[in-house]
């Protein structure tokens, strides 16, 4: 890894962030690239302004050139809040120009490692995992709109020779998760909570949609382990190749929520409403098969649940607050059946 180039694109990102700095403790050259700034590619690390929708594909090779990529990671695209054409550019348009880019590229290919969504699968079974030969059925603007991006890599793979590989990541938990998450809207609450009880103010109710679904999650940290064992193994190994990235588990999405509010010691009620017209449709279970990701890149996820839970927690807690709760019992642990 010492001295590895690394671009790693929506770089100031929640996960961009975590896949940045795995990459530069093990001594790679991280280069961060975001659309909001406005300066031109760098060598020393800084982050790099530029819009790869708009930008020309020539200063996309020149960025690639400049930086002297071995590594491109794709960690950006429109996650929550955007329309279906928004989605539809960030996350399948942007993949399209970038591997055309790449394709056209002198010299030995430059890995890619595409990160994809298990909202790409749609609905799993309740009675078996979902593996990589799932036939891709997503119910959603985004799950559609990753699954063309997946595609389209795995077509440059297989007739350009581009050197990428799709990490099929679950929902991405721990440190920084946005607020437009459920696991975010959860940690801000509980964060301004905690605030109101400091004050001495009564402590205002969590009001969630039903929370009776079950997803497969994965630690931000450990799918930047992922990323970093995809950007390393052997192309005869991974190119061309789509690899589950999850915990292997259905977790309970009312558990998850509950110990949350149970890790941070505030006595919060959680209140589920009911879904009103043109709220968004979603599958009840998740589960993936991650046997392809040990077999392949000796990945395994390391994190306990609750450690994540507390890194999310710890980032919005006030100044003072007491330390976040203890290892979870057997009675007070998630229960993924349930």
């Amino acid at each position: 890894m010492v001295g590895l180039s690394v671009v790693v694109l929506g770089g100031t990102g929640f996960l961009g962030r975590h896949i940045g700095a795995a990459f530069a403790a093990l001594g790679a050259r991280v280069h961060p690239v975001a659309r909001s700034l406005g300066h031109a590619p760098a060598r020393d690390g800084t982050v790099i302004g530029m819009d790869l929708l708009e930008a020309e594909p020539g200063a996309i090779a020149e960025l690639v050139r400049a930086t002297g990529a071995d590594v491109v990671v794709n960690a950006a695209g429109q996650v929550w809040h955007g329309t279906g054409e928004q989605m539809a550019a960030g996350n399948a348009v942007l993949v399209e120009r970038l591997v055309a880019v790449l394709a056209e590229l002198p010299g030995p290919p430059v890995r890619l490692v595409q990160l994809g969504s298990v909202h790409e699968y749609g609905a799993g079974a309740v009675d078996a995992p979902t593996g990589e030969d799932h036939v891709p059925t997503p119910v959603t603007a985004y799950g559609r709109s990753k699954l063309l991006g997946t595609r389209a890599v795995l077509r440059a793979a297989a007739e350009r020779g581009v050197d990428g590989v799709v990490l099929r990541l679950a929902n991405v938990i721990g440190a920084g998760v946005p607020e437009g998450s459920l696991f975010g809207r959860v940690a801000a609450h509980l964060g301004a909570a905690a605030r109101a009880a400091a004050r001495g103010e009564q402590v205002a109710d969590l009001r969630l949609p039903p929370l009776s679904v079950a997803r497969d999650l994965v630690d931000a940290r450990d799918a930047a382990a992922a990323a970093l064992a995809a950007a390393t193994t052997p192309g005869a190994v991974v190119t061309g190749q789509v690899i589950n990235v999850g915990r292997g588990e259905a977790i309970s999405m009312s558990g998850l929520v509950r110990r949350m509010v149970s890790l941070s010691g505030l006595a919060v009620p959680v209140v589920e409403q009911p879904v009103g017209h043109g709220a968004r449709s979603d599958v009840a279970w998740q589960r993936l098969d991650i046997t392809s990701a040990e077999r392949l890149l000796g990945w395994r996820p390391r994190r306990d649940l609750d450690d994540s839970l507390r890194d999310l927690l710890a980032g919005v807690m006030p100044p003072g607050h007491p330390p976040l709760g203890a290892a979870a019992t057997t009675s007070d642990r998630v229960d993924p059946s349930r």
